[in-house]
């Protein structure tokens, strides 16, 4: 924002309220949506309504979910990545190789956001696919592009992340987190054993631009079997960064991450 002038606070407003819809949240009362974000009753209503009458919104007389048109922003965001069309192609050759699941995601404050993904073998019990989400702080490519932030910045995703442990493999404390990244930002790639399904590993690396910079994570997922967590860079890791070398000479982009501030 050049001027203060410019910022249209009932529009923040409603984008505020659109966003708290989720996998989590699917349906929320007025009450609900003005404890959520801070509003008051009316304020939080007048939101809810404007986005009923707009069409993102359904509402049953107590409670609000998300309407089709709501589909329409993130299939049109997605779209319009120009990353998104360059790693599909890729994304369909490596994962016929190795027979595993592949995917890309960017970062979008505390959470990774698949813009492609390749599907040989369904390993998790929710179906992933362009526009999912998950934590970054407990995944693999979550991890991967928390590296490449500053330590500083890294730090304050993690710290204002929900950390509730997803299986008991999960780590929880933010300094244990922090030095799984640090570990990653040495190494170059990041590998996670079932903290964030039981029964699911995957190893990522960073995606590159030409001038070095991470604008996305590459994964690989597979089940925990047969191997142990060990012997999977031995396995996978040459496929990934095969294809980290060719799409490096691809993208121009700068750094893709929606990273919202707060």
């Amino acid at each position: 924002m050049s001027r203060n002038t410019d910022f249209v606070a009932s529009l923040a407003k409603g984008l505020r309220v659109l966003e708290l819809f989720g996998a989590e949240r699917p349906a929320m009362s007025v009450s609900q949506v003005a404890a959520e974000t801070g509003f008051d009753r009316a304020t939080a209503r007048r939101c809810l309504l404007t986005l009923h009458q707009m069409g993102y919104a359904q509402y049953d007389g107590k409670y609000f979910s998300l309407g089709p048109r709501a589909l329409r922003l993130g299939v049109g965001a997605l779209a319009s990545l120009p990353l998104a069309r360059q790693v599909q192609p890729w994304l369909d050759q490596v994962s016929d190789r190795i027979g595993q699941s592949s995917s890309v995601s960017i970062l979008d404050d505390t959470e990774i956001v698949y813009i492609a993904r390749a599907a040989q073998k369904r390993v998790m019990s929710i179906g992933l696919m362009p526009g999912s989400r998950l934590p970054a702080h407990c995944t693999s490519m979550g991890r991967v592009l928390l590296a490449a932030l500053p330590e500083n910045e890294a730090r304050a995703v993690v710290e204002r992340s929900a950390l509730a442990p997803r299986t008991r493999f999960s780590v929880t404390e933010p300094a244990e987190i922090m030095a799984r990244i640090d570990e990653v930002r040495r190494q170059g790639h990041a590998l996670i054993d079932q903290e964030v399904e039981l029964g699911l590993r995957s190893l990522a690396v960073p995606l590159l631009n030409v001038h070095g910079q991470t604008v996305a994570a590459l994964n690989v997922g597979m089940a925990a079997i047969h191997e142990g967590p060990e012997a999977l860079p031995e396995l996978f890791l040459p496929d990934l960064q095969r294809v980290q070398r060719g799409l490096q000479r691809e993208i121009w982009s700068s750094p893709v991450r929606l990273h919202r501030e707060g």
